[in-house]
């Protein structure tokens, strides 16, 4: 098992809110759910703790291969609320959250989870790499997002449009109509996009949150196929590096939208065969 992780915080200044662990046979991405300012969330805990938490709790629970990666997720989740039940309000829309993703070679088997925006690539020994994305977070985003996106980033006008857009964002948060992410529901874990290939049939699996797929999924400079040819050549380092150099072109988010000019990003890269 060869793995490569390469995790960097959007601003140098802040928390990074991303986690990654890799363990013999799988690997665990997390990305928590930045808040703006002036978000309460009933929790005295921070993003990054949730995070972190969540991510250690589910990589623990994927070593136990006789439950199946959702399991292992509601599982995680329910622990984390126990964990801080009694102190906070986890009763709240507002509480901390995250996307997952995680793969597990099992048998003869490569299984994946993904939850919310963060995703699994698999390269595959022909054919073009497989996309494991869960879209319902990015079909809602088209939904309800304004006008107001495009505002210059840290103007008045985008740090409103943004407290607005979570706010939009929590009443559709674990709802069918809506999309699904890891907070305080544990049942949210079984709306998971999962699936498994041949394990013989998997060259490399890379996990990723959504700061480190903007090169392809936001920005559009470059495929799957391509992404993955840099996350072979140049290691997660060298991906994270070319979506700085892009974010630094368009400071004010003119060129493409986002809430942000720059977010952690984190990817793992195990290779499984040369």
């Amino acid at each position: 098992m060869r793995v490569a992780v390469g995790t960097e915080p959007g601003e140098p200044d802040r928390e990074n809110e991303d986690f990654a662990a890799v363990l013999p046979g799988a690997v665990v991405v997390i990305d928590g759910a930045s808040a703006p300012a002036g978000w309460e969330s009933g929790c005295s805990h921070s993003v990054a703790w949730y995070a972190r938490t969540l991510g250690g709790l589910l990589a623990g629970a994927v070593t136990d291969r006789s439950s199946t990666l959702a399991e292992a997720l509601e599982s995680a989740i329910e622990r984390v609320v126990l964990a801080h039940g009694d102190t906070c309000d986890v009763g709240s829309p507002h509480s901390p959250s995250a996307t997952v993703a995680v793969a597990r070679a099992t048998g003869d088997r490569l299984e994946y989870l993904v939850l919310a925006d963060a995703m699994v690539l698999l390269g595959r020994a022909s054919g073009e790499p497989l996309a494991v994305i869960d879209d319902r977070l990015e079909v809602l985003r088209r939904r309800i997002d304004t006008g107001e996106e495009i505002a210059p980033i840290g103007s008045d006008v985008r740090s409103f449009a943004s407290l607005s857009r979570v706010e939009k964002f929590a009443a559709y948060r674990n709802r069918t109509e809506g999309f699904w992410v890891a907070s305080t529901q544990p049942a949210a874990a079984r709306e998971a996009v999962t699936g498994a290939l041949p394990l013989a049939d998997v060259v490399s699996v890379s996990a990723m949150t959504d700061g480190a797929t903007r090169l392809v999924d936001l920005f559009g400079l470059c495929t799957w196929a391509g992404a993955l040819d840099v996350l072979t050549r140049e290691g997660p380092a060298g991906l994270i590096r070319r979506t700085r150099e892009a974010e630094a072109t368009d400071p004010d988010g003119k060129r493409w939208p986002r809430p942000k000019r720059r977010d952690d990003a984190t990817a793992v890269h195990w290779t499984l065969q040369d």
